[in-house]
């Protein structure tokens, strides 16, 4: 009856909150969600949890808190935790053995106390045509506080030269990047294995090439429904098997579709891999596609395009495929949309699924805590089994080509944003521009201080966030500048980025903002380095992209290598104003008299009729 359920406990050193909350199916009341809300509450009141229950949550609150401390920031946050929430940053070190100390009459008692009736908070949040006839919004308005004149004591700073010094910086710390080792299985598939850490966690990350381009024509979301149907379901384990059996290991199993590449992801305690990764096998060689797992499926993905398709954001994002790669296998929704997915049957996830997963045609990364020894056991174990079919693996639709540039409005009326999107088709992943690119949008669209969040965010107050992204992939390669702004300033927005793409090539970078902007790229790509699920993910897209997997030992000395000029060349020829596509979603009686002139000869479409399935993108109703 619900599309998500959560429920969170307080963390605080005060007292805090428990929550339960569903955000409910299409089709199901508020109402039932709240009942079945509550019995669980009362079911944990009454009753205390089973063994199972209770290693399994245990298990997994565990291998979220390992994964954490993964990360430096994560390790940091543990330490400053504990001093402020427990007085001693020591804690840190001993609250997960608290944690596994916890019984079952200790939760029972915590559910009596805490989660009684008369302490509860029921809040609805429903569609404003839920609102009962004649009911106005009765919200009081917060009293005036007077202001408190301060009597205490005042801490005065020491001049400057009585102050304790700052320790000065210390010497760079050289890095120590993974060693990738590899091998292929006698069945073809690769298999990839880096050790990133000491910390008790393994990742596996199975890619295998092959995505939403390879939609059937009219089915679009048809691969993304295929990934995410494979843990809904094997020959020998139901969905529900395969959630319980996953959770009570502590592990996270997610499949997900990209344009070229599907993936399926593993994470879990190193002494937990063997039995996860023979789930995780089974998953992706077994999957049995039932027709009620795809109704359910489908009809999620269909409430949550019903909400998307009342956010401005999501429609302008939605629209970037069609107008920049129209006519090819790239130019639709990836995701589906409201007319193609209840097109999609059993046989296309089955014919897709037999295409593409195969052991011959997918790469298997393990990273984590162990040696290269072990990891090709493990995937031997798992994998070996795997038969390869005949056939030759399919190979990847043919480039989109033509583009031409073209501008849209989405008319959304009344909403309360516009969503601005600048967009052009660019390089591929194998462009020796690759690394300019990188750097050139760093300078343009990446972080706070990049020129599009400086000029339309902090300057002029337009946003609460302006940026752009570069998506190089096998066959094709696209660039999209984005802000979400006032419908009225909408055409204003359009202008401001226009213009920093034309001073990006008119003139050089200075020194100081490419070390910043430098600096962004290589601090993120170390960060994910540093993690399991990162690093695995780094050497999935290389193999996939058939990039050698010591480029992660020359990323950073790439990125330095860029210079001014460098960025300069690459904002001309690639990310030229007058060629770029112009989408804008919003309300265009609020967007007003500028937005013509600043969006000429756009196709204007109702949200009502978008059909993003047409050539046209409208539906002609």
């Amino acid at each position: 009856i619900a599309q998500t359920v959560f429920s969170s406990g307080p963390t605080n050193a005060q007292p805090g909150l428990f929550y339960v909350g569903a955000v409910m199916a299409g089709g199901k009341t508020a109402q039932q969600g709240e009942a079945a809300l509550l019995a669980q509450v009362a079911r944990l009141r009454d009753a205390p949890p089973t063994a199972a229950e209770l290693a399994e949550a245990k298990t997994g609150l565990l291998a979220d808190a390992v994964r954490r401390r993964e990360e430096i920031d994560g390790r940091a946050f543990a330490i400053g935790y504990a001093l402020l929430t427990d007085g001693d940053a020591a804690r840190a070190n001993t609250n997960l053995a608290d944690l596994q100390a916890v019984t079952a009459a200790d939760v029972q008692r915590v559910a009596k106390k805490w989660l009684a009736d008369d302490r509860r908070t029921s809040i609805r949040y429903l569609p404003e045509s839920a609102r009962p006839a004649g009911e106005t919004d009765n919200t009081p308005v917060p009293p005036k506080v007077a202001s408190v004149k301060f009597d205490g004591a005042i801490t005065t700073l020491a001049p400057e030269a009585e102050r304790q010094k700052i320790p000065a910086v210390a010497a760079p710390i050289a890095a120590v990047l993974p060693s990738p080792v590899e091998k292929t299985l006698a069945n073809g598939l690769r298999v990839i294995v880096a050790k990133s850490s000491d910390l008790p966690l393994i990742t596996a990350d199975l890619t295998v090439r092959g995505g939403a381009s390879a939609d059937p024509a009219g089915l679009a979301g048809a691969s993304s429904l295929t990934a995410d149907l494979l843990t809904e379901g094997t020959k020998t384990r139901g969905a529900v098997d395969i959630a319980r059996q996953t959770e009570a290991l502590g592990a996270n199993l997610a499949a997900g579709s990209g344009w070229e590449a599907s993936s399926l992801t593993l994470s879990v305690i190193a002494d937990k891999a063997a039995p996860a990764m023979a789930i995780m096998a089974d998953v992706a060689q077994n999957p049995v596609f039932k027709a009620e797992e795809l109704g359910r499926v489908r009809a999620e993905t269909l409430d949550g395009l019903s909400v998307a398709y009342q956010r401005p954001g999501s429609l302008a994002a939605y629209a970037v495929a069609p107008v920049l790669y129209a006519g090819s296998a790239y130019g639709h929704v990836a995701g589906g949309t409201p007319g193609s997915l209840p097109k999609i049957k059993r046989d296309d996830l089955v014919k897709l699924h037999s295409a593409a997963w195969r052991p011959d045609n997918a790469v298997l990364v393990l990273t984590g805590n162990l040696t290269p020894e072990a990891g090709f056991a493990l995937a031997e174990t798992a994998f070996g089994g795997w038969k390869k079919p005949a056939s030759a693996p399919p190979a990847l639709p043919a480039a989109p080509t033509g583009y031409k540039p073209r501008n849209v409005v989405i008319d959304l009326p009344g909403t309360g944003q516009a969503a601005v999107t600048l967009a052009k088709p660019t390089i591929t992943r194998a462009d020796p521009n690759y690394y300019s690119g990188l750097v050139t949008n760093a300078v343009l669209g990446v972080g706070y201080s990049s020129r599009l969040n400086q000029e339309i965010r902090i300057k002029r107050g337009l946003s609460y966030g302006a940026g752009s992204s570069l998506t190089p992939q096998g066959q094709f390669g696209g660039f999209s500048a984005r802000v979400q702004t006032k419908n009225e300033s909408a055409g204003q927005v359009v202008g401001l980025v226009q213009a920093e793409l034309t001073r990006l090539a008119a003139e050089p970078a200075s020194a100081s903002e490419l070390t910043a902007r430098k600096s962004v790229l290589v601090g993120g790509f170390g960060r994910d380095l540093g993690t399991s699920e990162g690093l695995a993910d780094i050497l999935g897209n290389l193999a996939v992209y058939g990039v050698p997997l010591n480029e992660i030992q020359s990323y950073a000395a790439k990125v330095e290598a860029v210079s001014a000029s460098d960025v300069q060349a690459f904002a001309k020829s690639m990310m030229d104003p007058a060629q770029t596509s112009i989408i804008v979603a919003g309300d265009l009686k609020a967007m007003g008299d500028t937005l013509p002139a600043a969006v000429p000869n756009a196709t204007v479409i109702p949200a009502a009729r978008l059909d993003l399935d047409s050539p046209t993108l409208t539906s002609g109703k």
